[in-house]
């Protein structure tokens, strides 16, 4: 369904986008459903197989497919973008044999299943499964609160990050735990998301974000996930999402932190020792984390890792965040605002940009988020994360080092 009627550059964008993170989910969840595509995606290859590459590789596949067809279906639709639509995995796939092809979304069924099944050593089941959910348009209703967007913001000044699978690791292993509604997953399928970022090209602000999570419902009778879809847009001086802001009047006993599970440990001592061990809760997945923040499952994700996050994991849900009052800044940043400058600084630390490359590095590590990242949903939030941090430093250090 497409939007008309006078609707705004930016309602027509996000539509696209919750499209295409639609199909993209949906295609996420063909590969576990279709026991062709779930044997490929799930298999632990041995003997003399051990080295058909597209076997253990498809996996990589799933996500480059993914990302392609988010890529083709938004740049059909805003041709202006083309070229401006950046991800995580490169579009060049080796097969089995060693032959290399390039995984892209072809004027047909046809031709895009054939080019599927080559990739896929001539599986013609699996390409042919794959290939009809690639040009499959998802029916989904248009969000009224979109259709009313009014927030022009032209195309051209704009451009995208894309993560297609982000928790590639519980994709594969699977796994839900039912019981699990008002807290974050620590684990499994729901912590799995679709990352959709809109940046500016200059300036590198996030401006419309949508993160999508294939697998939130499981219906027992019939086998099959259904997922939710959020987005958020921060632009012109405006700030629309599909998530309601948080309760600012919620008392302070409720404040709670998503860490990851390989967080260093001293680190995570250091917050539960702040805030306590019962408001610690460990999750997988960059997106899913930041999504939980944005949700009000906790309060703050915060990653010590310098590097240990990329522009394609945050750009989108840092949209949403900023739409609800909240952000994702640099922890470091974070820590040296605070000791120079007191708490009322960490109000202008500037939000984290997404147009430039580290120079200082190579390859992905060039897109990586340095220093460390606080996603929060509020300054409220972040002011007492950074507190706690900072004293547990000590007075003359900026970093975090000794945590």
């Amino acid at each position: 369904m497409s939007i008309s009627g006078g609707c705004g550059i930016t309602a027509t964008l996000l539509h696209c986008l919750v499209q295409a993170s639609e199909k993209a989910a949906a295609i996420a969840r063909l590969c576990r459903s279709e026991n062709a595509l779930f044997e490929l995606l799930v298999q632990e290859k041995t003997g003399g197989d051990k080295n058909k590459k597209f076997v253990s590789d498809f996996k990589t596949l799933a996500d480059v497919l993914i990302q392609e067809v988010i890529k083709h279906d938004v740049g059909v639709k805003f041709p202006v973008l083309v070229g401006h639509i950046h991800g995580e995995e490169n579009s060049k796939f080796t097969n089995g044999l060693g032959e290399s092809e390039t995984v892209r979304v072809c004027a047909s069924v046809a031709d895009t299943a054939v080019l599927l099944t080559r990739i896929l050593d001539g599986n013609a089941r699996a390409g042919q499964l794959l290939a009809h959910a690639v040009h499959v348009e998802p029916e989904i209703m248009v969000d009224h609160r979109i259709r009313g967007l009014r927030l022009d913001e032209p195309p051209n000044n704009l451009a995208i990050w894309v993560d297609p699978i982000d928790s590639t690791n519980q994709y594969i292993q699977g796994g839900y735990n039912m019981s699990e509604h008002t807290r974050p997953h620590s684990q499994g399928l729901p912590c799995v998301t679709v990352l959709i970022g809109v940046y500016e090209r200059i300036g590198g602000l996030p401006v419309m974000g949508v993160v999508n999570q294939p697998f939130v419902h499981y219906d027992g009778e019939n086998g099959r996930w259904s997922g939710n879809v959020f987005w958020g847009v921060c632009c012109n001086g405006e700030q629309a999402s599909s998530l309601s802001p948080p309760d600012s009047t919620s008392p302070a006993d409720t404040f709670s932190l998503v860490l990851s599970s390989s967080e260093d440990r001293a680190f995570r001592s250091t917050l539960e020792e702040a805030f306590g061990p019962d408001n610690i809760y460990l999750a997988a997945g960059a997106g899913y984390k930041e999504l939980c923040v944005a949700k009000g499952l906790a309060s703050v994700f915060v990653s010590s890792e310098d590097g240990g996050t990329y522009m394609w994991d945050s750009c989108g849900p840092h949209a949403l965040l900023r739409a609800l009052g909240g952000g994702i800044v640099r922890l470091k940043s974070c820590l040296e605002d605070y000791r120079h400058k007191g708490p009322s600084a960490l109000a202008s630390t500037p939000q984290i940009r997404y147009h430039k490359p580290l120079l200082s590095r190579e390859g992905a590590q060039q897109w990586a988020n340095e220093g460390g990242l606080v996603a929060y949903s509020s300054d409220k939030s972040l002011c007492a994360v950074i507190e706690a941090l900072a004293q547990a430093c000590g007075p003359d250090d900026t970093t975090t080092d000794k945590l």
